[in-house]
């Protein structure tokens, strides 16, 4: 989908800046919406991503990261019939009323060790599959100029635009493929793909500056040249 998330090439944002030694949490609380985000049980048909995706513009833009994640918890609570506004608020209220009032806590270390156990475990994200990739290194390709419905990681800046495969990572899960509950997409190949930065952003970008970008085979097609097209 289109929305204020996909950021990537607009302009008017600002340099991105970069944080030495940065922590990975900046205040405990959002360590506590990661495990929320991560361990919740609430089934999310869209996905929370997509409910990140899917908030109003000018809410995504003052929010901060974790801020984000948050109101896609609550988001996906209140659509599952787990929590309602009107709960919410007055939770709120207590805690406007009553800010240094403790928060209630439930304690289940089994489902904890369960979690740390989960999370912490190497798995490879590689999948096998006997279908042949379309591409291979060196091809030249166009990224499509596709508008999915719900999440997509295809950058609407390479929409359209020429690129070359550079490498081949294997078949990996499409991670933006809506599908009923329980069903598995089919894995995909995933190539990193070449893009010029003055192909993408014109004579304002470096003149030997590129972009690498990881991209699912769904999200590509090939050159005019390699069609045999003029």
């Amino acid at each position: 989908m289109n929305g204020i998330h996909d950021m990537g090439g607009m302009h008017g944002f600002g340099p991105v800046k970069r944080e030495d030694h940065e922590p990975v949490f900046h205040h405990e609380w959002e360590g506590r919406v990661f495990g929320m985000f991560i361990a919740s049980q609430v089934p999310v048909p869209e996905g929370k991503r997509y409910k990140i995706e899917t908030m109003d513009p000018q809410q995504y833009i003052t929010s901060s990261y974790y801020e984000r994640w948050m109101q896609a918890c609550i988001q996906a609570c209140m659509d599952a019939g787990v929590l309602t506004a009107d709960d919410l608020e007055a939770r709120m209220s207590v805690l406007r009323d009553h800010p240094g009032a403790a928060s209630p806590r439930a304690e289940d270390p089994e489902r904890l060790d369960s979690w740390q156990s989960r999370i912490r475990a190497p798995r490879s994200i590689r999948r096998e599959s006997n279908r042949q990739p379309q591409f291979a290194v060196g091809d030249a390709v166009r990224a499509r100029n596709i508008h999915p419905v719900g999440h997509t990681r295809l950058p609407r800046y390479v929409r359209g635009q020429p690129g070359v495969i550079t490498r081949f990572y294997g078949f990996h899960d499409v991670q933006d493929h809506l599908l009923p509950p329980g069903t598995d997409a089919p894995p995909e190949p995933v190539y990193a793909v070449r893009f010029e930065a003055q192909t993408l952003w014109g004579n304002a970008a470096e003149s030997n500056g590129a972009l690498y970008i990881d991209m699912w085979e769904r999200y590509l097609e090939p050159a005019p040249e390699m069609r045999g097209e003029s």
